[in-house]
């Protein structure tokens, strides 16, 4: 063998080597995404499951108060289809209805003493603000690993790897404007 095959076999194997590290690193990537939206999708059962205790619990207060708990209601259903479906916009806009109607109750809440004063509620009302406050935690986990994931696989070479086996890209979960919004406290005792 001479010094030019020796070099081109080098080379080759260099180049495999290297690929593979991509490959590996992409897989990792995908992985963290959905290890991070797995995280989300926890925090979103458990609170999916304590927020018809919540309405029940109010309900037995604030019987006039139809609309805001029917908001949360349906809000809590389109969160838990979009979520079933991995539709990451839709549970963004439903996620975002959620957090102004799960806003509105609690507002509406100071409004009644009897209700405020219930143990079942200021314990659901603890542990919904508590898991709300675990999502955000988990969104911005998920972003970051998407975030990631999105700018690895356009990079050179990676981009490469990436397009010729099927790496895809993964949307941000964002919410709208209006969560972000201060909420018209005046709005909601009028």
């Amino acid at each position: 063998m001479d010094i030019t095959t020796l070099i081109i076999i080098a080379l080759t194997c260099v180049l495999i080597f290297y690929l593979v590290l991509i490959y590996n690193n992409l897989v990792s990537l995908k992985h963290n995404v959905s290890k991070a939206w797995a995280n989300i999708d926890v925090l979103l059962k458990q609170r999916h499951e304590e927020l018809p205790k919540l309405v029940e619990t109010c309900k037995q207060y604030m019987g006039y108060e139809k609309e805001t708990l029917a908001a949360v209601t349906q809000a809590r259903s389109a969160v838990s289809k979009a979520r079933q479906e991995g539709n990451i916009q839709a549970l963004g806009a439903a996620e975002t209805q959620l957090r102004l109607g799960l806003g509105n109750l609690f507002a509406l809440a100071e409004a009644y003493p009897e209700l405020k004063a219930s143990e079942a509620f200021q314990h659901l009302q603890l542990r919904i603000t508590g898991l709300e406050q675990d999502i955000a935690d988990r969104r911005e986990f998920y972003n970051a690993s998407v975030n990631l994931n999105n700018v690895r696989i356009e990079q050179f070479p990676d981009l490469m790897v990436a397009r010729g086996l099927g790496f895809k890209d993964f949307d941000l979960l964002e919410f709208s404007e209006a969560e972000k919004a201060d909420v018209d406290m005046k709005a909601l005792f009028s």
